[in-house]
């Protein structure tokens, strides 16, 4: 059983270094800039595969009432927010930037708890939150590389990620699993991604992308679509098989490696300031490691 876990998260941890790397060089290096047509593209690839499993009885979707869907459609609305403002902010900032502020939406889900449903918290857990929250309150005056677009989707997108996961704990328990709320999550996604290419201009831009035609494009958006995948099935398989101390530990190794890599693929300038900004949300989020594990 222990190799077995260590195995789902290496494999876990392999997808998560993946697939942000090949979204960030599609997104930056390669600058397709189309967020409804790559998040679109993504969410139909993921959402055809996640339908191929249940076919084949890989996976169990269980509910589809239209009770369940409408319940759940506030989430999916928020679930487009999420991967549709990080695609926005990743194109502009660096991994480990995005990162550091993708971290500060653990502030509103302990807020919430603290402040809203009255839940008890660990003392480690507020000190977390507060570390997380001064890294990423700091990094806009520190980062040399400072992009205000950038911080603008990183910020909408750490709202959506907020919204989603206390949206998500106030409805259990319910009738929807977590395949089945990812799977009604990839149908909407393509709906109203795909409505709006026209509208935000995207569908008639893109005509204008210099690499539309090349062979390293192409392979770089299949790639994205089949890891965005495999990453959500491996994070899902984490949880069901892990300790949620255990889970969030695997998360941040995951995190770190990436944030490390990246700074040697990708064009990053570190002053003292920025390190000190991301060496704090690291020490916060493995302080939040430290207090979920000692909940378990």
């Amino acid at each position: 059983m222990c190799l077995k876990k260590c195995l789902v998260g290496l494999t876990f941890c392999t997808c998560y270094l993946a697939s942000h790397l090949t979204n960030k060089y599609v997104l930056s290096v390669l600058k397709f800039t189309y967020p409804t047509l790559f998040q679109g593209w993504q969410t139909l690839v993921a959402g055809i595969l996640l339908h191929v499993s249940w076919k084949l009885g890989w996976v169990e979707i269980n509910s589809r009432s239209r009770s369940d869907v409408l319940t759940w459609l506030p989430a999916s609305v928020l679930f487009v927010g999420i991967i549709y403002a990080g695609s926005r902010a990743l194109s502009r900032l660096a991994i480990p930037v995005f990162l550091t502020l993708h971290n500060a939406a653990e502030v509103i889900i302990c807020g919430h708890q603290k402040c809203f449903r009255k839940e008890k918290t660990s003392p480690a857990k507020i000190c977390s939150a507060l570390f997380l929250l001064a890294a990423a309150g700091c990094l806009p005056f520190n980062d040399s590389q400072f992009d205000l677009d950038g911080y603008f989707w990183a910020v909408i997108h750490l709202l959506c990620i907020g919204a989603y996961k206390i949206l998500q704990k106030s409805q259990k328990p319910n009738k929807l699993s977590d395949i089945d709320q990812q799977y009604f999550n990839y149908l909407f996604s393509v709906v109203l991604l795909t409505l709006a290419a026209h509208p935000t201009g995207d569908l008639l831009s893109v005509l204008d992308f210099p690499f539309l035609y090349f062979y390293g494009f192409h392979g770089s958006c299949c790639a994205s679509g089949f890891l965005g995948f495999f990453l959500m099935f491996s994070t899902m398989k984490l949880k069901s098989l892990m300790a949620p101390g255990q889970c969030a530990a695997w998360i941040f190794f995951a995190k770190v490696i990436t944030s490390g890599l990246s700074m040697l693929l990708f064009d990053i300038i570190l002053t003292r300031e920025t390190m000190g900004c991301l060496l704090l949300s690291g020490f916060g989020e493995a302080l939040l490691v430290f207090s979920e594990r000692k909940g378990s």
